[in-house]
């Protein structure tokens, strides 16, 4: 299921849709705040341009609302149902979720948005393991 060439290994590990060999972000951390949103222009392994268009990223503002009422849902089960605290420490959790987890919340939804519009492609992984081959 989160093998490499599924859809859950790109969009969980943030590497390139296409290859799965390099990370798209120049930083895989996303709690580096200020290098949030900088990421490779193409991959070094297959050459895949990340921004398909300019603004293409735009559209992930869409997912992480999604992603986002995922997070905040999740906060408040474990909370008010599991833990049992009133619905004002219910809210605060759901608030302090989402601040804690914005981060995630982005780099995800860049994730998933590139994985609707990009596959990977077994024939590139296995055309660039048999150059690496061959280079050594």
């Amino acid at each position: 299921m989160f093998k490499k060439g599924s859809k859950l290994y790109g969009i969980f590990t943030g590497k390139c849709p296409k290859c799965h060999e390099e990370s798209m972000y120049t930083h895989p951390n996303p709690y580096h705040l200020s290098k949030l949103f900088s990421m490779h222009e193409r991959c070094s392994n297959c050459h895949t341009k990340y921004k398909i268009e300019p603004s293409f990223f735009y559209g992930s503002m869409y997912v992480s609302y999604g992603v986002g009422i995922a997070f905040a849902v999740a906060a408040f089960v474990i909370s008010f149902l599991f833990l049992k605290t009133s619905l004002n420490t219910a809210f605060i959790a759901i608030i302090a979720t989402m601040i804690v987890f914005y981060p995630v919340i982005i780099r995800l939804s860049r994730n998933i948005w590139i994985n609707i519009f990009m596959s990977y492609d077994k024939s590139i992984a296995s055309k660039n393991k048999l150059s690496e081959a061959q280079n050594k």
